[in-house]
């Protein structure tokens, strides 16, 4: 954990500098629906509030570099499985970096993410064949479908998940998010 935590300073560190293989920078900010729900096949989940930030580096028009923070909140709704004990929360601060591959087509640019990051938070599993809590301080794997919108593809749409094999679940939102260019 600790080459993990290096590893995600040095990059937040790093960004700051001004190499010349940073074509521009932005910030994104994306807003939405929470949820958290358990890998096994049970349909037990939460949902909530899922808000995020990245600060963007665009290596060239289908590749950039985020490192993020953002925040989950999913409680459990469904009554019936409370009754019986099952549920899945997650409450918990976002923090790590991903790489975005988006293919560049105007208008429209489909893409991908995947990283490394943290979450500091609660996370609770209950199904029938699982049975985990944790609080802290938890590894997870950011991967996200979406798609940009507009001339400058500065309207995302995306579906955005935090794997958690620690608590045998993964957070995520389906979000809306806006990007602002920094000059």
């Amino acid at each position: 954990m600790k080459k993990i935590l290096f590893v995600l300073l040095t990059l937040l560190v790093s960004t700051g500098s001004h190499a010349q293989f940073i074509k521009e920078k932005s910030v994104d900010v994306s807003v939405g629906y929470g949820i958290s729900s358990s890998y096994d096949e049970y349909a037990v989940s939460g949902t909530g509030f899922y808000a995020q930030g990245e600060y963007v580096l665009h290596l060239a028009n289908w590749i950039d570099i985020r490192p993020y923070l953002g925040m989950i909140i999913a409680e459990h709704m469904g009554e019936d499985d409370i009754e019986k004990g099952y549920k899945s929360t997650a409450s918990a601060a976002l923090f790590g970096g991903k790489t975005r591959l988006t293919a560049p087509i105007p208008w429209v640019a489909p893409y991908v993410e995947i990283g490394i990051g943290g979450s500091i938070g609660s996370f609770k599993t209950y199904t029938p064949l699982t049975g985990k809590e944790d609080n802290g301080l938890l590894f997870h794997i950011p991967f996200t479908l979406g798609v940009g919108l507009g001339p400058q593809h500065h309207v995302n749409l995306e579906f955005t998940y935090y794997f958690h094999n620690s608590v045998q679940q993964f957070a995520g939102a389906a979000a809306l998010g806006l990007s602002i260019p920094l000059r």
